[in-house]
């Protein structure tokens, strides 16, 4: 195969994601070619694969968004915040607010102080389990969960100390858990006072991660919907820091950094 795909990479405390515009018709499918554009030997390196902007009758971009192994994702927050800096790269946007349809729903965004911050109204945190907390074994230990979805489903474990090596040993036996439907991200939260929390997070799809943007928002909302901090929410992660502001109704808006880390031409001689 002799197609070139052009791309934008960029990160997000961490999380490195790799923008592509439409794709060449002789290129392999997504299953394929995300796989490949993820792996840090042959490929670019990231934890996430961004197809966009796309037409939407709904919002003013749409965007495709892709997990490393190949599966789609409903959202990312830190995805969408990244393609926000890139429509601001290319020119697409000003400094008035836009919006972003994506599997998980609309979401708007604003591009501050000149690209360095991006704002996302990520909607709306829903609680799906009716007594918020609820009690579920796995490796060995009884945990309390609280299950969420903001567009794409979390599972959220209060925890004291959580560290990288829990993340790494109960987030692939929760992603999984036979009391979920289908899989779910993971973050292990603990709140540090009233306006900051800490989360160690294990993503479906791609492993232990740095940081994620919606999940800061689910472990902020549920951390705030048990009394333990106020509506705006410093969450902190191995990758840096976000702010998340939560409204009455749980609706989550998320600011943070986003940086560019270059633009290039990646061959696809032998995939597919």
């Amino acid at each position: 195969m002799n197609a070139a795909l052009h791309f934008s990479k960029y990160q997000a405390l961490g999380n490195a994601y790799v923008v592509l515009p439409v794709l060449p018709d002789d290129a392999p499918a997504a299953p394929i070619l995300v796989p490949y554009l993820c792996d840090w030997r042959i490929g670019v390196g990231s934890d996430g694969v961004l197809f966009g902007p796309l037409p939407s009758a709904a919002a003013n971009f749409r965007l495709r968004i892709f997990n490393p192994d190949g599966g789609e994702a409903e959202k990312s927050g830190n995805g969408l915040r990244i393609f926000a800096r890139y429509l601001w790269d290319k020119g697409l946007v000003k400094d008035e607010s836009f919006t972003i349809e994506t599997a998980g729903g609309v979401v708007s965004a604003q591009v501050l102080e000149a690209g360095h911050q991006v704002r996302v109204d990520m909607g709306r945190v829903d609680f799906l389990n009716s007594a918020i907390l609820e009690q579920v074994q796995s490796g060995g230990k009884n945990l309390s969960i609280c299950r969420v979805s903001i567009g794409n489903p979390h599972c959220v474990v209060l925890m004291q100390h959580p560290t990288e090596a829990v993340a790494r040993r109960l987030g692939p036996l929760l992603e999984s858990h036979p009391s979920f439907q289908g899989r779910t991200n993971v973050q292990f939260m603990e709140a540090l006072d009233r306006h900051n929390i800490r989360i160690e997070i294990w993503e479906r799809g791609a492993g232990y991660t740095f940081a994620s943007g919606s999940g800061s928002c689910a472990a902020a909302a549920v951390a705030y919907k048990l009394g333990l901090v106020d509506g705006n929410v410093t969450v902190q992660m191995r990758g840096g820091s976000v702010s998340v502001e939560l409204q009455e109704d749980y609706r989550a808006v998320l600011t943070g950094a986003v940086t560019h880390i270059c633009d290039g031409v990646l061959s696809l001689d032998g995939i597919g």
